[in-house]
């Protein structure tokens, strides 16, 4: 997936917009139409997304996760997106074609619109409502997340179901750098960063090695 996106942020992202960005295809943007109208629909009776950006809903959610898509590796067998909430990034990832999508969600709520969601775009994922320690490692190679936690406490969640050389895909925001700094008191990274092409804040880490430094332990269940 080759993006194509204007770095201007002076009017609001649509869905030909989105297209014309990502170059996905009439199929796939239908998808993810219904997904956003689903979501509008669902958000007037819980808080999927923060309020203020439903109107920019295609550039702030949806360009953000599908950008995720250039840096997965085709040798990808399993995703692991934790924390899915209204389903950005993992959702967006698995009607984009990334295949065996698990979303980790232990919000009810949530879960139920996610369940809803891929049952309304046709769209194959396994869906795990629990907590992301309780379920059994995933062995993914890829695990994503999307402003779950700061860095410290999403390495230890991230290794629980991340396979052996895997590659973590974080979306994280200006607060970036301050959490790799506080995060290396404590584990070992080696990570890159690339800008995001939907807020010109936002930085795409991806955590190509990590190891727990003295004093960490594995996640277990609570």
């Amino acid at each position: 997936m080759v993006f194509h996106v204007k770095q201007t942020h002076d009017r609001l992202m649509t869905a030909a917009d989105f297209q014309k960005a990502t170059g996905v295809e009439h199929d796939t943007l239908a998808r993810l139409s219904a997904y956003a109208d689903l979501l509008i629909k669902w958000q007037a009776r819980i808080n999927l997304v923060g309020p203020s950006t439903l109107p920019d809903l295609w550039r702030r959610h949806f360009l953000d996760s599908a950008q995720l898509k250039a840096f997965i590796p085709p040798t990808t067998r399993r995703l692991a997106d934790l924390g899915s909430g209204a389903g950005f990034p993992g959702l967006v990832l698995a009607i984009l074609g990334v295949p065996d999508v698990h979303l980790l969600e232990s919000d009810g709520r949530k879960a139920a619109f996610l369940a809803e969601a891929a049952r309304v775009t046709g769209t194959k994922i396994t869906l795990h409502a629990d907590r992301i320690e309780r379920v059994p490692p995933l062995a993914a190679d890829v695990v994503t997340a999307r402003a779950l936690a700061p860095l410290a406490e999403l390495l230890p969640l991230a290794l629980h179901h991340r396979a052996p050389g895997g590659l973590c895909l974080f979306l994280k925001g200006k607060t970036c750098e301050d959490e790799l700094t506080q995060a290396r008191k404590g584990w070992i990274i080696a990570a890159d960063r690339s800008p995001s092409l939907a807020d010109p804040a936002g930085v795409i880490l991806h955590v190509n090695e990590v190891s727990r430094g003295p004093g960490q332990r594995e996640c277990r269940p609570a």
